[in-house]
């Protein structure tokens, strides 16, 4: 299956269960992808999540029914389109129309939102900096936390705090003492996308580990697997270098390219903290297989 018709199904999917429950991971497999590179890919491409999406598409239809007339009461449209009470109903109906459910069906202005569909395009035209790694089983040594879902810049934000505070509490200093960077040449960010659970995802900050003894410094050795990987150059300031790599990465080399997700890891490889730098460069490599 190409990509376009994977992500089709996905939307058809999602819009075919509206008045139900969506499962995310039931969409994602019919995008023949995992549910967090599905999420991550659909907010990159439309600009708000899957969760957003299913939320203001709802909120639409169910203007539509109540400027409809019928009978229905208020109660029966909010249990419909996945309220538990008129009350968070009228609330979500609010922030996005601007008017109550009352005022919408006797005959106040609504908002509407249509379903996404998936078009043939011309785009691209652009270069990327990519190779393709084998790289053997190695260990890392690094600190973990959990961070939320993809939603907006709320995962990035989570991230990008989580660096700052590594960077002054000491934690920086003791993965160096027992990293060693002459195959990675650099600190990592760890991106454990295979291990997706309903919270989020773990993420980590590390380097390859050196094999020293550790001291109890709370830090995690951990295993991983032989991957091949696509390695992606990013170039300018981040995070917003990253997240302009990532998105091209998404929209434009996946969709055309030999490869999928490999439902591995992702490793991001910083050089050095001068992140800032316009002219920083640092390295995106994501675990992959080979289209069947």
């Amino acid at each position: 299956m190409d990509w376009i018709t994977g992500i089709q199904r996905a939307l058809d999917y999602t819009e075919a269960h509206l008045t139900g429950e969506v499962d995310y991971e039931e969409a994602a497999e019919a995008a023949c992808s995992s549910s967090f590179h599905f999420q991550r890919m659909f907010t990159m491409l439309c600009g708000f999540t899957l969760g957003d999406y299913i939320r203001m598409r709802r909120l639409a239809l169910a203007a539509e029914d109540l400027m409809r007339r019928t009978d229905n009461k208020v109660i029966d449209i909010a249990y419909r389109y996945g309220y538990d009470t008129p009350e968070s109903f009228s609330r979500a109906f609010a922030r996005f129309h601007g008017i109550t459910p009352t005022q919408a069906r006797h005959g106040g202005s609504v908002k509407s939102f249509s379903r996404l569909s998936v078009k043939l395009i011309l785009s691209g035209g652009t270069t990327m900096d990519y190779r393709i790694e084998k790289k053997d089983a190695f260990k890392i040594i690094c600190k973990k936390i959990q961070v939320s879902k993809p939603q907006g810049d709320t995962a990035t934000e989570d991230i990008s705090a989580f660096w700052g505070k590594c960077s002054t509490d000491g934690t920086m200093e003791q993965i160096c003492k027992y990293g060693k960077f002459d195959s990675l040449h650099g600190v990592l960010g760890i991106c454990f996308s295979d291990e997706l659970a309903d919270s989020g995802f773990p993420y980590g900050i590390g380097a390859e580990y050196n094999g020293m003894p550790l001291n109890g410094e709370g830090l995690d050795v951990i295993d991983i697997p032989a991957y091949t990987y696509a390695v992606f150059i990013c170039r300018g300031q981040m995070p917003d270098a990253f997240k302009d790599t990532y998105k091209k990465i998404c929209t434009e080399f996946f969709p055309q390219s030999n490869y999928d997700y490999g439902h591995g890891v992702e490793l991001e490889v910083y050089p050095s903290a001068d992140v800032q730098d316009p002219n920083y460069t640092c390295e995106i490599w994501i675990a992959v297989k080979e289209k069947k």
